[in-house]
């Protein structure tokens, strides 16, 4: 059985560093909410959405434009990728067995920033090579078990991190037990088993009535020497 996980560590940054993730982080977040500007407008005007494919081809015109040629600084994959997780969350919207769908929302500063890498990085020890960044420590709190699929940098409370999603394969759980049984509850027999085993109800009420019955007449016993109040006269 295929199991998927994620393996989530503070990387070990420097100000050089740190500025360089904010960059890519920046670019990723300016290329989602200007492609979903885009989109969002051609809705407005009753016209189709532009899927991934139209999209990236925008993306590379925007790169080589001279206001939005930062663009190129940034790594490719990670901006292509930006683009499929806005067309899959178009698509999600769309989608009608979607529970609690909604139209994606503009990403903001400080909240949503975030970077995948899809294919590209390397990992050795407590080590990971981002691609236009180089290689970066990590605090390796635990090991990585299976085969590495994707990257993905995020920051919180003002460090960076990096989670690692593998997929490894373990045994398919099997119960000890290759016996079946079916059970049926009634009312006159606790439970009849397939097999014609059966067990009789357990009657606690009738086992705890005596007592529930010394109980309830010694409190009531008990109220009888309790004093009572007077009522003032009108």
């Amino acid at each position: 059985m295929l199991i998927r996980k994620a393996f989530k560590f503070r990387l070990k940054t420097n100000e050089t560093v740190e500025k360089k993730l904010s960059q890519f982080s920046g670019c990723c977040r300016f290329l989602w909410n200007k492609a979903l500007a885009l989109n969002l407008e051609r809705l407005r005007n009753r016209q189709s959405i532009l899927r991934y494919g139209e999209l990236d081809y925008w993306s590379k015109l925007w790169k080589r434009s001279e206001e939005y040629g930062f663009l190129a600084n940034c790594h490719s994959q990670i901006l292509q990728q930006k683009l499929k997780d806005l067309d899959k969350a178009f698509m999600d919207a769309f989608d009608k067995k979607q529970p609690n769908k909604r139209i994606p929302r503009f990403k903001k500063k400080g909240l949503d920033g975030g970077f995948k890498y899809p294919q590209g990085f390397k990992i050795c020890g407590n080590q990971v090579y981002l691609p236009k960044i180089g290689w970066l420590r990590f605090f390796e709190s635990r090991r990585i078990e299976g085969k590495a699929k994707n990257i993905t940098i995020s920051r919180h409370a003002g460090e960076w991190y990096v989670s690692i999603q593998t997929d490894y394969e373990v045994e398919q759980p099997t119960h000890s037990s290759s016996k079946i049984v079916g059970i049926d509850l009634g009312v006159i027999r606790f439970a009849t088993l397939s097999d014609k085993t059966f067990y009789k109800p357990k009657n606690s009420f009738k086992k705890l009535k005596r007592k529930l019955k010394l109980s309830q007449r010694k409190r009531d016993r008990g109220s009888m020497h309790m004093p009572r109040k007077c009522s003032q006269p009108l």
